[in-house]
């Protein structure tokens, strides 16, 4: 009893397809028209976006009030021309009653979105129809569905056919699985199964034994009852738990206690019924523990999404923003040059949660690409070690679009929001997840993202360093320099240096109120991680718990508003690095009460990449066959077997025109840092590309003198320039060597 899917195939005209006007309506709808077994959508000068240089259309089809929680993705068949670019899908047209909000134009939601490949070539799409990136909760029926597209230049779309598929299909390949879900943006690592359906378990009960476990069902009209039973050799079994469910919207979480049964063993058995055979029924990471502690110590990565060591009081900044941080450093070991070894946080947290580098996983296609399956995560080896496993955080590309749900018992996804108090947010989730879940041994990961740009510092931290005058004409600013970006196509570099002149905007004074704003967010930042650390200290947890606080990134990475603030000179486009302190140098700190000693501080440059193995080896669990990073547990502990290494940064995209990588492979070693091109020749008219444009295939850098990698030094060190360029050239091809032994998660081959 499986519901169907939806599917509109245009070898036949599907007359209920229409074009949708722009939010702007200078611009017309785009053309649609019935050909050869397609349905070709057509973009040309007149859709041109007036906020930047690009064409767009949209056209929907009316649906019949479907319950958008029971759909699983959208299926796109379409063959595009080459200056297609993207789509996005979105959910039910705004009424003329709301105000049409530009950034999301004639749609109330907007979700996923897929890159085009634009060589003519059949490519079937599959984006999700769970998920919404729009601000607001989503209420009522989904009545419209909306694709969004984008291009470069004129040109065309030949959809064959559009298909929604329902959840439950998606659980029909087997009778019972573990898979990670999602209801109301919380995962469960969940066995599904098919009702009727028993899972049994036969297992010893330890002290104060207690079976955890949440419900979930995908259908509000069918009810499901969740039982409990369990039974010990040569007696009947014991009902212990039963209860019927039937809201799609959310998890219900419940404990079932076991103590009676300490120290024996028993079956469990876990039943899913309801008056629908066949319908799908979830067990929320079922997990049976005692009162016993375990001799394994907890784990907390904490990560600090845009962190910069350089606005740190605890890295010598000359504002007290970090003070919680810096008492909490004296029980720990704290690293004085730790770098990203990406620029933003998609690479750079798939990199550390791996100890892979980005183009060895090859995540590189667009910003929703998955991990490689081979490519297994921080959580799926603690996991696979007897931990409890509980990731929070706020931003996505930590989390969701880059499939690091995977071997998450508990996933809590914010999305983009809430920026400013998401440190809240997510200390909540962690607690409630610690009482639905006690016990441990534990892993949990955390990506914050209050000092995150755009900055909206809360009480009392808001003014601390900006006024309420500065905050408003930092507003006035911002908003009146995106007004000019928008109003201009020259390309974006060339408006970046045009901007200030332009407005007549002082960019030292902009930038001074931006700092400002970062830095307060910081102290909320600072203040909420000491509040969570003293209740970890209340709650008994702290002495046997390992906690690591770092960031993704330092503050301009993928940020062009913060690119070269406070600097008085603006070097030349082409000479942004991933080296530079204010993109890669980030906060490192270790501590593990009465294990690694407090008040030292180490010097040598490290990476991101060695946070994997540090763990791995501080808590004695097995090594990964593959990894790039080294442990730094001789450090920590003071041993001996350490060998300092070069620092490597890697940060890919694949070329739209060719399919190669492009991007940058680097180095800090020691005094000397160097970037090197990857990736084809920029056409002369391709625009675009004018930071590809190099007067050098590797630029150098003294990076103790020059820290933000201002400007190169590849005349006075020619010797220098041939020995890096060599060294990364060697460097890249280790990389994709290795790469081979990875499938790039998109490219995995489909089951049916």
């Amino acid at each position: 009893d499986i519901p169907k899917p939806i599917e509109w195939s245009f070898d036949e005209p599907q007359p209920d397809w229409q074009p949708l006007h722009h939010f702007n309506p200078t611009i017309p709808p785009p053309g649609i028209e019935h050909v050869e077994g397609a349905l070709r959508v057509s973009l040309d000068e007149r859709h041109a976006d007036p906020r930047e240089p690009r064409l767009h259309g949209d056209i929907y089809v009316d649906l019949p009030d479907l319950t958008r929680g029971e759909w699983s993705h959208v299926l796109v068949r379409a063959r595009a021309s080459e200056a297609m670019e993207e789509f996005d899908i979105g959910f039910n047209l705004s009424s003329p009653a709301d105000e049409v909000d530009p950034d999301f134009g004639p749609g109330q939601f907007w979700g996923d979105r897929a890159t085009i490949v634009n060589d003519g070539t059949v490519q079937t799409y599959r984006v999700r129809a769970d998920y919404h990136a729009s601000p607001g909760e989503w209420q009522g029926p989904w009545r419209q569905l909306i694709l969004a597209f984008d291009a470069n230049e004129p040109s065309t779309l030949d959809i064959l056919s559009v298909t929604l598929v329902p959840k439950a299909e998606v659980y029909a390949d087997a009778p019972v699985a573990v898979k990670s879900v999602e209801f109301g943006n919380r995962y469960r690592r969940a066995v599904y199964v098919h009702t009727p359906a028993s899972l049994q378990y036969r297992l010893r009960v330890p002290a104060g034994g207690r079976l955890d476990f949440a419900t979930g069902v995908i259908r509000d009209d069918v009810p499901v009852t969740f039982k409990v039973s369990a039974a010990v050799a040569g007696r009947e079994a014991e009902d212990l738990f039963a209860e019927s469910f039937a809201d799609p919207a959310d998890w219900w979480q419940r404990s079932v206690d076991l103590s009676d049964y300490a120290g024996s063993e028993i079956t469990l058995a876990l039943e899913a019924d309801a008056a629908v055979t066949g319908t799908v029924a979830f067990w929320g990471a079922p997990t049976v523990g005692g009162s016993s502690e375990s001799e394994k110590p907890n784990v907390i990565l904490y990560v600090i999404d845009g962190g910069a060591a350089d606005q740190m009081s605890l890295y010598g900044y000359n504002r007290p923003t970090t003070p919680n941080i810096d008492r909490l450093a004296r029980d720990g070991v704290v690293f004085e040059y730790a770098y990203s070894n990406a620029g933003w946080s998609k690479p750079s947290t798939t990199s550390f949660m791996t100890s892979l580098q980005n183009s060895v996983l090859g995540n590189t296609r667009d910003r929703f690409d998955p991990l490689p399956v081979e490519a297994r995560t921080m959580a799926e080896r603690f996991h696979d070690g007897g931990y409890r496993t509980g990731v929070f955080v706020s931003n996505p590309w930590a989390g969701s679009f880059s499939s690091l749900q995977r071997g998450v018992d508990v996933f809590r996804d914010e999305g983009a929001d809430p920026h400013g108090t998401s440190s809240v947010v997510l200390h909540r989730g962690f607690w409630n997840w610690r009482t639905a879940y006690p016990g441990s041994p534990y892993w949990a990961h955390f990506q914050t993202t209050d000092v995150h740009y755009d900055h909206h510092p809360v009480a009392p931290f808001a003014g601390l360093y900006a006024t309420p005058e500065l905050r408003k004409r930092y507003d006035r600013w911002k908003e009146r320099i995106d007004e000019w970006h928008s109003e201009n196509s020259a390309p974006f570099w060339e408006r970046f240096l045009q901007v200030w002149d332009a407005t007549g905007i002082d960019r030292v004074e902009y930038h001074d109120a931006m700092r400002a704003l970062y830095d307060e967010s910081m102290a909320h930042q600072d203040h909420q991680l000491g509040r969570f650390v003293q209740r970890l200290k209340d709650e008994g947890e702290w002495e046997n718990t390992i906690l690591v606080v770092t960031a993704d990134h330092s503050l301009d990475a993928g940020t062009w508003d913060f690119v070269w603030f406070g600097q008085d000179s603006l070097p030349r486009p082409w000479n942004w690095s991933l080296l530079r302190a204010s993109v890669s140098r980030v906060p490192l700190i270790f501590i593990w009460p009465g294990h690694i000693a407090g008040e030292r501080v180490i010097r040598q440059p490290v990476s991101l990449i060695d946070v994997l193995p540090t763990l791995l080896d501080l808590t004695g669990l097995p090594m990964p066959e593959a990894m790039q990073g080294q442990s730094l547990t001789p450090l920590l502990l003071g041993r001996d077997g350490w060998e300092p290494r070069p620092v490597i940064f890697d940060q890919f995209e694949t070329d739209t025109r060719t399919g190669e990588l492009l991007g940058t492979i680097e180095v800090i070693d020691g005094r000397w840092g160097a970037s090197l091109m990857i990736g084809p020749e920029p056409e002369d008219d391709e625009e675009g590309t004018e930071w590809r444009k190099r007067p050098d295939e590797l630029l150098l850098y003294d990076v103790w003198n020059d820290p933000f990698a201002l400007t190169p030094v590849n005349e006075e060190q020619p010797e220098l320039v041939e020995q890096y360029r060599a060294f990364l050239e060697d460097q890249w091809a280790a990389h994709r060597a290795l790469a081979q032994h990875f499938t790039p998660g998109g490219e995995t081959e489909l089951t049916p």
